[in-house]
């Protein structure tokens, strides 16, 4: 018996309902003179069950299936869904969409390459552990984070679980499919201790099964680590204010490279000089040392994909190197419109959106530095761990951060832990500020969602310590 490959599974989801032939002849005639489109097939199932103080608050699941359909003529685009699978349908949609290709006869652009490349399971995580288990699994959560510390008042926990399968068709006869698990695990702690309340959190995640994050060694770190945050923060004081050095920590800290830089390296806002970083290509953004890449190829990884969602393979995408930048984030469209090829950046949703140039995994790459030698080389500055929030500005590069856990450096050392700090700068000013990389670069924990023009997609970070001169921090120490 041959063994299933996505374009087999995705051809019994779609096509029992959708007959095939059908389906290729209307988005023929449907994108015929446009230069690009094409038809996506999506089926999703989800699942989140959440506990809060020792009981389920919520469980739910979701199973949606439905069709986008596109067609691309110069800067227009036109695009129309349905969560009905039928021809009837597609009809409609090809009528709509076939507005934008109206007095105009463009050539089809080239099929994205072949790919045989799996960078993760196909099996579904919600098939493999059933409800009581993971209800279980939540209620020992609750009881190991209460025995670990008598401070702890509230204890906060879910799991959320996905399978995405996905087709997508080009007028050419060009099919491409792909299967995507994703899971993540996430506790939050309360603790008190004469009358003051602090929270830590922890989350993990990534294209993997249930079975990597619900083992009891994964779990109870997550615990923790969670825990270890509420504690640090229930000692903290002020945050000071003003200009000072800052250390950034390796991992997640990496957010703030992906929000204020990341977006600003996407094709769409570059082709339409709106990004701060739009028509430097070549010149150098920032300090010798720094690299900075996407990657949609890591093995599991939160944000990879085998392909994306136009059906071309992910690459490992260099953007700056040694400070000076090279490249950008491409979708097929804007890719074309610039003369360049695409990077397997375009992303959507959902069938119900269109895609656009988003980031997958972006990453600075890792310098000489030890981290030890970092904190030494500060007299007066910050050291942040983590961050909470952020804003910001894609056109001016502004932007402005909460760190969730951030300590005093004073004479090279670490000092106590400070509530309220805030980073506050310029993306391509603070490129230039970097003065140390260090030698630990890291992956987040597989917890990041990013959104932009109203979409969410499931991305990831990762950076080694850095030090920035000269960033400006908001505190609140009078």
């Amino acid at each position: 018996m041959p063994l299933d490959t996505p374009l087999s599974v995705t051809d019994r989801l779609f096509f029992a309902e959708l007959d095939r032939a059908g389906s290729e002849r209307i988005l023929k005639q449907a994108l015929d003179g446009a230069e690009d489109g094409e038809l996506f097939l999506e089926y999703r199932e989800s699942e989140m069950i959440s506990l809060d103080d020792g009981r389920i608050r919520s469980a739910t699941f979701d199973a949606t299936k439905g069709f986008g359909l596109r067609a691309v003529a110069g800067e227009a685009a036109g695009y129309a869904h349905s969560g009905e699978l039928s021809e009837a349908a597609l009809a409609r949609a090809a009528d709509t969409v076939g507005a934008v290709r109206q007095g105009r006869s463009g050539t089809l652009d080239v099929a994205p390459r072949a790919t045989n490349a799996r960078l993760y399971e196909d099996a579904n995580p919600l098939a493999r552990l059933d409800f009581g288990a993971k209800t279980t699994l939540l209620g020992e959560i609750d009881a190991y984070a209460r025995a670990r510390d008598p401070r702890v008042k509230q204890v906060m926990a879910s799991m959320y679980g996905e399978w995405q399968a996905v087709q997508i068709l080009r007028p050419d006869g060009t099919r491409v499919a792909d299967i995507r698990p994703l899971v993540r695990l996430n506790v939050a702690v309360v603790v008190e201790q004469d009358g003051r309340r602090e929270t830590g959190s922890h989350g993990m995640g990534g294209r993997f099964d249930y079975a990597r994050i619900v083992t009891e060694d994964s779990w109870k770190a997550a615990v923790d680590e969670a825990l270890r945050q509420a504690l640090v923060n229930l000692d903290s004081v002020p945050a000071p204010a003003g200009e000072m050095e800052v250390v950034l920590g390796p991992g997640w800290p990496g957010i703030l490279l992906h929000e204020a830089i990341g977006h600003g390296l996407e094709g769409d806002f570059n082709r339409k000089k709106t990004s701060a970083f739009a028509g430097l290509l070549g010149q150098r953004i920032a300090a010798p040392g720094v690299t900075v890449i996407d990657d949609g190829t890591l093995p599991d990884r939160r944000g990879s994909l085998t392909v994306d969602d136009e059906g071309t393979p992910t690459n490992r995408t260099v953007l700056i190197e040694d400070g000076v930048l090279v490249g950008f984030l491409q979708d097929r469209q804007n890719a074309r419109l610039m003369g360049v090829a695409p990077t397997g950046n375009g992303r959507r949703q959902s069938y119900a959106h269109s895609p656009m140039p988003r980031m997958t995994n972006t990453v600075m790459l890792g310098g000489a530095q030890a981290p030890e030698e970092i904190i030494r080389s500060v007299k007066r500055g910050l050291y942040a761990v983590n961050f909470g929030g952020g804003q910001v500005d894609i056109t001016s590069g502004k932007f402005v951060f909460s760190a969730s856990e951030a300590y005093l450096i004073e004479d090279g050392r670490l000092g106590a832990p400070v509530k309220g700090a805030t980073l506050i700068g310029n993306g391509p000013d603070s490129l230039t500020k970097v003065a140390m990389v260090g030698n630990d670069m890291a992956l987040d924990p597989g917890i990041g969602t990013c959104g932009k023009q109203g979409q969410g997609v499931p991305v990831g970070v990762g950076q080694p310590t850095l030090k920035l001169a000269g960033l400006t921090v908001g505190g609140t120490a009078v």
